[in-house]
């Protein structure tokens, strides 16, 4: 399944990501320590691999000649870190012995292969040779998919299949031809699963800018990782989590590190403004403000009474979160004036997602477990908790659950809903009176993440229970494009010199 997905803007990834450097010896020793590296908690695992290598040699036993050879060199080849009598190491002798590979240039039959009757032939490059030629096409062919483009777009999905978790890295081509190539560039196993994730530029390892991705799990920590290394196995930054601690019976038992969450992380929020400061929302039911730089938890807040399901920054007004419960509230809180108990919202069933509209400081959305969409305008919000503020709509978008929601960053009042219902929704807002221009079942499963590009402002990521990321040009749809169409051409513009 996909949980969730994010994309990074043209031009933040580096063209030619860095393969990550082996780690050290003390790396190795701290990821030991925590526990990162364990296979299982399962205290047969000594004895499974036991039987396993006996499993291994009866098999090997049964095959005859050069196939028997083979496994026992690469059985022996297997076990270097379980040599208990040496028998392996006679094994790989063996098997080198009968590979003779001392004597392998002395060997002549008296065949030249490849031949064609003129002797050896020279070539005076490498580009006349015929055998290497093909060789040089696919080499220069795998250059060219690892490097990215300043105009590719590159999108970031949180993938788990057969329990294990990773972070795969999407290269989208566009063309003005209208076709689309997409293929993984690279990924990156995680630890845990993932429930959320957010992409944020701070530069943690020098420089202006980085290309980061924050990454929540069913764990209390947050990991942040580094898109543009290859190979990495451990995140560059963890906020928060857990380290073991002995009792007095020498049992090791977790203890929570200063400022963690002591829950599964369910919702992330970069400011863009604040470029060091990292949202999120958790099942303890706390709101915390992290600043990546220091690696810290700054504000812890518990004004709310369930899971803290999301979190999401104003574009407009940096310092002012929202943050949406299990415990049906939206409440607005105001960075500027921290005192304040903010301002509150009831809904209807347990949140599953908050937007803020991009085009104005004052709107935002927020998506229901009961498939409802509700929209509101904070002008209207009242400082009183016991008396309500009335959303400026109330949409019946979905016959489940509405998991997540993408407003459009080029057409104001397109709107985007995913479902447990296995469908993606285009609403047209206007004038708070909702109207679906575009509905589609893109064959992901239940739906648990969208979102449209920032730079292709009219396509759309979506992922699902199926594993499979799917993109869909909104645009291919006749109402979309003669309702908001022209928003499409005023972002193709060239500047004005």
């Amino acid at each position: 399944m996909i949980s969730a997905i994010s994309w990074v803007p043209k031009g933040a990834a580096k063209a030619e990501p860095a393969v990550a450097d082996l780690p050290s010896k003390e790396e190795i020793e701290e990821m030991i320590k925590s526990g990162a590296l364990d296979k299982s908690e399962d205290n047969g695992s000594e004895d499974e691999d036991e039987n396993m290598d006996a499993e291994i040699e009866a098999e090997a036993e049964k095959q005859t000649g050069d196939v028997a050879q083979a496994l026992a060199v690469a059985n022996a080849l297997g076990k270097t870190s379980k040599n208990k009598s040496g028998s392996q190491l006679e094994e790989l002798t063996d098997g080198l012995k009968e590979l003779d590979m001392e004597n392998y240039d002395d060997e002549d039959d008296g065949i030249e292969l490849f031949s064609k009757g003129l002797g050896d032939l020279y070539y005076p490059s490498n580009e006349m040779d015929p055998y290497l030629k093909d060789e040089d096409d696919d080499d220069s062919e795998e250059i060219e998919d690892m490097t990215i483009g300043p105009m590719d777009s590159v999108i970031v999905c949180a993938r788990t299949e057969d329990d294990v978790s990773h972070l795969e890295v999407w290269i989208y081509e566009d063309s003005n031809e209208g076709d689309s190539n997409m293929y993984v560039h690279h990924d990156v196993i995680i630890s845990a699963f993932p429930l959320c994730t957010a992409w944020l530029d701070c530069p943690l390892r020098g420089g202006e800018k980085g290309n980061f991705l924050a990454v929540g799990s069913m764990e209390p920590s947050i990991e942040i990782w580094d898109l543009d290394i290859i190979d990495e196995v451990q995140p560059c930054l963890v906020l928060g989590g857990t380290v073991e601690k002995k009792t007095k019976k020498g049992k090791k038992k977790p203890k929570y590190k200063d400022g963690s969450h002591t829950g599964a992380v369910l919702g992330l929020a970069w400011n863009k403004e604040y470029r060091n400061i990292l949202a999120s929302a958790s099942a303890d039911k706390q709101v915390k403000i992290w600043d990546v730089a220091s690696g810290k938890c700054n504000i812890t807040m518990e004004h709310h009474e369930g899971k803290v399901q999301a979190v999401a920054w104003n574009h407009h007004v940096p310092q002012v979160l929202l943050s949406g419960s299990f415990d049906r509230s939206v409440v607005m809180k105001d960075g500027r004036v921290p005192t304040h108990s903010g301002f509150k919202w009831s809904v209807s069933a347990e949140v599953e997602c908050l937007a803020w509209d991009p085009h104005t400081e004052y709107s935002f959305v927020v998506s229901l477990e009961d498939g409802t969409i509700r929209g509101y305008d904070i002008r209207a919000a009242k400082s009183d908790p016991s008396s309500e503020s009335k959303p400026s709509f109330t949409l019946h978008a979905h016959d489940k659950a509405a998991c997540t929601i993408s407003y459009n960053p080029a057409a104001p009042n397109l709107l985007a809903t995913g479902s447990m219902d296995k469908t993606v929704k285009l609403w047209d807002l206007s004038n708070n009176q909702p109207s679906c221009v575009a509905s589609k079942n893109p064959k992901a499963g239940a739906v648990f993440s969208i979102s449209f590009s920032q730079d292709n402002p009219f396509v759309l990521a979506i992922g699902g229970s199926k594993g499979k990321l799917g993109v869909w040009d909104t645009l291919t749809e006749t109402a979309v494009s003669g309702k908001f169409g022209n928003y499409s051409q005023q972002q193709n513009k060239p500047p004005k010199t």
